[in-house]
C-alpha cells in the first residue's frame, strides 16, 4: 500500500514540475500575434487564391496589418465595402479601386478556327502547350483543356463544349487573376469590369499577318488599324500585327468595333444598336481590309 501511495506522490509531484517547465518554456518562446490579423482575415474570401501575390488569407492578412499604407496590397476579390472595413480595423485609408473580371481574349470557335490534326496526350494545357503549337491553324488560340478551370477557386470559368472555348461566368469572377496566370498561350486578360460592367476588348492575341491568321482563323484580328484610326481617344494601339484596347483610356464609344472587318472587337454588356448601320459600316471595310492584308503578304 505504501508503495503504490509513494508511486502516485512520486507521479504527482514529476507532473507538476513539468507543468511549471511547460509554462516557463511556453512564455519564454512566446509568439505574439496581432489580433487585428484575426479580424482582416475573417472578412477575406478564404479562397487562397493567390491573387494578392501572397499564399494565403492569412498571409494577405499579417501583410496588410504590418504595411505602413493600404495603397499597393489587398484581396482583388474583396468589395469596396470589405476593403473599407478591413481599413477601419487597421486605422489605415483604402482607395476605391475598380472592380476586375477575367477575359478570354480568343475568339477561335469550332467554327471559325477548324482542327487540322489529332491531339492524343494529357488533357492539360500546359503539358500540350510544351509539345506543339496547337491542333489548329492558330498557334495563338485557347486549347481547352481547362487548366484555368482548375485553379479558380469561384467556380467563375468553364469550357464550352460546343466552341471549344473557355467562358467567364461574369457574376462570379472576382479578377484574382489566378486563371490568366495558368494559361500557357496568356489569353485570358484581367481588365476593369467597367461602368455597368460594359467593356470592349480585343479577343485574339494572334501576331501573324493578316492573311496568315485569317487562313486559320476566320475571326482573327488582321492588324489592319481600322480600329485605331476611328478611336479619338489614343486608346488603340496595333504592335505585332494585334490590335490592343488599353480600357483605362477607352470611354465606350463602340467605334471601333463598328469599323472591325473580322468582328475581333468584343462588346460586353452594351444595348443593341441599329442593325443597320453596324452591318453597312462593317461590310464595307471587310472585304477591303482583308483584300489590303492578303495583299501585304
Amino acid at each position: 500500500m505504501n508503495s503504490v501511495l509513494i508511486t502516485i506522490a512520486i507521479l504527482a509531484i514529476l507532473g507538476c514540475a513539468l507543468a511549471v517547465i511547460l509554462y516557463f518554456v511556453s512564455q519564454k518562446f512566446k509568439v505574439y500575434e496581432d489580433p487585428r490579423i484575426a479580424e482582416v482575415e475573417a472578412l477575406l474570401p478564404g479562397a487562397n487564391c493567390g491573387g494578392c501575390g501572397f499564399p494565403g488569407c492569412h498571409s494577405l492578412a499579417e501583410a496588410m496589418t504590418k504595411a505602413d499604407d493600404l495603397s499597393n496590397i489587398g484581396c482583388p476579390g474583396s468589395s469596396d465595402a470589405v476593403k473599407c472595413q478591413i481599413a477601419k480595423i487597421l486605422g489605415k485609408e483604402v482607395t476605391a479601386s475598380s472592380p476586375k473580371i477575367a477575359v478570354v481574349r480568343c475568339n477561335g470557335t469550332c467554327a471559325v478556327r477548324p482542327k487540322t490534326l489529332t491531339y492524343d496526350g494529357a488533357s492539360s494545357c500546359a503539358i500540350a502547350a510544351s509539345h506543339f503549337s496547337g491542333d489548329t491553324g492558330c498557334s495563338y488560340g485557347c486549347l481547352g483543356f481547362g487548366d484555368c478551370v482548375n485553379v479558380c477557386k469561384f467556380d467563375a470559368i468553364h469550357v464550352n463544349k460546343e466552341t471549344g472555348l473557355v467562358e467567364v461566368v461574369e457574376e462570379k469572377c472576382v479578377g484574382c487573376g489566378a486563371c490568366a496566370k495558368a494559361c500557357p498561350k496568356g489569353i485570358i486578360e484581367i481588365r476593369n469590369k467597367g461602368p455597368k460592367g460594359r467593356r470592349l476588348f480585343v479577343s485574339c492575341v494572334n501576331k501573324d499577318k493578316g492573311a496568315t491568321a485569317m487562313k486559320a482563323c476566320k475571326s482573327a484580328c488582321i492588324g489592319c488599324g481600322k480600329c485605331a484610326k476611328e478611336c479619338s481617344f489614343e486608346a488603340i494601339t496595333i504592335e505585332n500585327n494585334v490590335a490592343y484596347i488599353d480600357y483605362n483610356k477607352c470611354k465606350l464609344c463602340r467605334k471601333c468595333s463598328a469599323v472591325c472587318p473580322t468582328h475581333a472587337i468584343h462588346e460586353v454588356n452594351f444595348p443593341p444598336r441599329p442593325a443597320t448601320s453596324v452591318a453597312e459600316k462593317s461590310d464595307a471595310s471587310s472585304a477591303k481590309s482583308v483584300a489590303e492584308s492578303q495583299k501585304s503578304e
